[in-house]
């Protein structure tokens, strides 16, 4: 079991029990099953940042904290250097690095991300959240699945869509792709 997913889901657990509810009472406004949060407290899944996001809206504690166990500090601008963004467990299918995991009270969530070798004709993993997201695609090329909708990416094209929508992608010509995510809290 991945150590960096224990430890987020140690974190989670630990709001829950400070929060005084139950598995039940806290699920409820986190829009999970509470089979899932088990799996997540336990690190057997990966938490998705949309969960962090709502647990930090509802409880008080910031995406950061849940993520590094540290508070975020800075307020006026946050610098990330290149290949240092927090790694995100957020889809085993993807890699993710937080690009503004140290800046408090964030309002969105910057990520970098690549997306593995697929084909257009692959079933996708399909997820669904609150909130909107951007990507633009930095390297290779990828299509994206949205709501019935499957868009090919190539480098310098983005797309805008609400977040409710299912949506995954998978990259295409036999190489990851790489791309700027944003998606608000």
């Amino acid at each position: 079991m991945n150590e960096h997913r224990m430890e987020i889901g140690q974190r989670l657990r630990e709001v829950r029990l400070l929060s005084g509810k139950d598995e039940a009472e806290f699920t409820r406004g986190l829009g999970i099953s509470v089979e899932e949060l088990r799996a997540y407290e336990s690190g057997e899944r990966d938490t998705p940042v949309s969960v962090m996001q709502s647990v930090a809206a509802l409880y008080g504690v910031s995406t950061t904290e849940l993520m590094t166990g540290e508070p975020a500090r800075l307020r006026q601008y946050c610098v990330v250097r290149r290949d240092r963004g927090v790694a995100v467990e957020r889809r085993e299918a993807y890699g993710y690095r937080s690009l503004a995991y140290n800046f408090a009270g964030r309002q969105m969530e910057p990520m970098f991300i690549t997306i593995p070798p697929g084909s257009a004709e692959d079933e996708f993993s399909l997820n669904t959240h609150k909130g909107q997201e951007f990507h633009f695609c930095l390297e290779g090329s990828f299509i994206i699945q949205v709501g019935d909708h499957r868009i090919t990416m190539g480098e310098g094209d983005s797309i805008y869509f609400d977040s409710a929508a299912p949506h995954g992608m998978a990259a295409l010509g036999g190489a990851a792709a790489k791309s700027l995510v944003i998606i608000t809290m």
